[in-house]
């Protein structure tokens, strides 16, 4: 039986982890939610992790909110790098291998093919440079991690995220501005979660960086689209594309996440 201690338990990855974690009964989890575990308190991380003593660690705790990382840098910097400081110390001292949950918003989104696991990051806010920030204390702290960085995550159930606040507005009856000039790969926490659990139930699989989404790239306009259209509310729903930016951070224009051919799961 292998231990498994997720961060984060409240956030819609941590809440789908927790819902999943039954189809593989090899495993035995223990989540954690803001609540339970401070991840900026360098003492409370290593004292959870020291009474759970699990033999992997996956972090879903961040600081999320782009916008708001322009105006609270220090805030971002602190959930999504010196935390991550400290989870690498406690799982570097207590032989626990860390997955990290990292982001498309590492990359500036100038490149129209899409980034590849190996590809330079160059993040264009405060957002993505927190989570970089986050990658390189794991690259500098530890050789037993994966870091696997998703994109556009959504849940059906669990919010606030873009699919649940697209169903909320159409239903309402309000009109639906969207943007269409960011490109990016969707990817629902049902898939992300499976993903993540098939990797440390199995068997051993090499270390390092890895993207995952659910391969379909299009821009937030399109994926609104699809979410009336799999509601059955794309007649009804007034949805208008609208590229005025309303977004204080810079984001990137490209962000599609590929995977390197051969890579596993």
């Amino acid at each position: 039986m292998k231990r498994v201690l997720v961060t984060g338990a409240g956030g819609q990855l941590g809440r789908t982890l927790k819902d999943k974690i039954h189809q593989f009964p090899g495993l035995d989890g223990i989540f954690l939610g803001r609540e339970d575990l401070d991840i900026t308190d360098r003492r409370d991380v290593f004292e959870k992790l020291a009474q759970n003593a699990p033999d992997y660690c996956i972090n879903c705790a961040a600081y999320t909110l782009v916008d708001q990382a322009e105006k609270d840098p220090q805030r971002a910097l602190e959930v999504n790098a010196e935390a991550v400081g400290y989870l690498v110390e406690a799982c570097r001292v207590m032989q626990v291998v860390l997955v990290h949950i990292s982001t498309d918003y590492v990359f500036d989104g100038t490149r129209k093919a899409g980034y590849v696991p190996g590809d330079t990051p160059n993040p264009i806010n405060a957002y993505g440079r927190s989570k970089l920030l986050g990658e390189l204390r794991i690259l500098e702290g530890l050789k037993r991690f994966f870091i696997i960085r998703t994109s556009w995550l959504y849940s059906r159930q669990y919010g606030p995220n873009f699919y649940l606040r697209i169903l909320e507005k159409a239903r309402s009856g309000e009109e639906l501005h969207v943007v269409d000039n960011q490109r990016g790969c969707p990817t629902l926490a049902d898939n992300l979660a499976i993903y993540l659990l098939k990797l440390v139930s199995g068997e051993p699989r090499p270390f390092g960086i890895y993207h995952f989404t659910d391969g379909k790239a299009m821009t937030w306009f399109e994926f609104a689209r699809e979410i009336l259209i799999e509601h059955s509310l794309q007649h009804s729903a007034q949805l208008v594309k609208d590229n005025k930016s309303r977004s204080f951070a810079r984001r990137p224009v490209n962000s599609i996440l590929l995977r390197n051919e051969g890579e596993f799961l």
